[in-house]
């Protein structure tokens, strides 16, 4: 699929990972449109926002999102919109209508008009506590609300693409860091910490995670629109297929920051899993989205430092 004249709607464009998808879609020639809520905090892209077509449109209002995606009739959706992948973010209910609620009624929204290929963003949180490299295949066992929201909607978006043979794809991501990254994140956190000489808490030191650079994140959004629609169904994860504990991602930020930080490690949160393993085995997406992460993590924590060391001002 061309990219450059589309129209591409995108949902959580006022967050991380969706505001980084709206920059390059829109830099690379698309027509953007988004759906937000009236209460969203624009600071991400308040930049652009006039180059960009904006409908106030709560997911979970399926008359406005029906009335908005009738207008726009996008040939992309790119559904990024989500809710739990925060400790503040705590609200049972809201949860499951957000992730799953909302993605029904814009998935059947869209479906009235018919579109090139949906996206679904999914989360490794799906897969649980696993030993190995986490696979597509894997059983899914969901050890939060989140996950298990998460996981709901990957199977529906699965089963609604097969059902009636529609252009569905559900992109598994693992821990992205990067761009206009909230504050409250690990990297972020650590990070601002650093450039501000102050000391870094830890909680888990020994935890580990799958880290992958946001640049990498949207080159695979970009990678699966351009093998357009024969992917129904399709599931994918997108990671670095390395794993990276806290503390050594503590120590990688400070030698690149150049500060001499202290680093203090706080008790683990109470109730808290923190699994030995957490890493994306990432065949499946090089084999059939051409796929692979351009930037290793030492690569990929300098560009965003450097970045950050820029737009502090977002986090004062």
């Amino acid at each position: 699929m061309n990219i450059k004249g589309k129209k591409i709607l995108v949902t959580g464009a006022t967050g991380f990972v969706g505001a980084n998808l709206v920059r390059h879609f829109l830099k690379n020639g698309a027509n953007i449109s988004i759906l937000k809520r009236q209460e969203s905090n624009l600071w991400r892209i308040k930049d652009i926002i006039n180059q960009i077509s904006a409908y106030n449109a709560d997911l979970l209002d399926y008359t406005r999102v029906n009335k908005a995606v009738k207008r726009i009739r996008p040939d992309v959706i790119l559904h990024a919109a989500t809710y739990g992948g925060y400790a503040t973010q705590d609200n049972p209910a809201r949860i499951i209508k957000t992730n799953f609620d909302g993605t029904v009624n814009l998935l059947d929204a869209s479906s009235k008009i018919g579109f090139g290929i949906f996206v679904n963003t999914g989360s490794s949180s799906e897969y649980g506590v696993k030993d190995s490299f986490m696979r597509e295949s894997d059983l899914l066992e969901p050890v939060t609300l989140y996950g298990v929201s998460k996981s709901a909607t990957s199977i529906y978006c699965q089963y609604l693409a097969k059902k009636h043979n529609l252009p569905i794809v559900t992109l598994r991501l693992f821990s992205p860091y990067g761009y206009f990254d909230d504050g409250s994140r690990v990297v972020s956190q650590i990070i601002l910490s650093c450039l501000k000489n102050k000391t870094v808490n830890i909680t888990s030191p020994d935890a580990v995670r799958d880290f992958i650079f946001i640049d990498d994140v949207v080159d695979a959004y970009e990678k699966t629109l351009r093998m357009g629609s024969n992917m129904s169904g399709g599931i994918f994860n997108i990671g670095s297929g390395k794993q990276c504990s806290i503390e050594k991602l503590a120590g990688k930020i400070a030698r690149v920051v150049g500060n001499n930080i202290e680093v203090k490690y706080q008790k683990k949160l109470s109730g808290r899993i923190e699994p030995k393993n957490w890493v994306a085995n990432i065949s499946k997406s090089h084999v059939v989205l051409k796929w692979k992460p351009r930037f290793n993590l030492d690569a990929g924590l300098r560009k965003t430092i450097n970045w950050f060391r820029e737009n502090k001002g977002f986090y004062s």
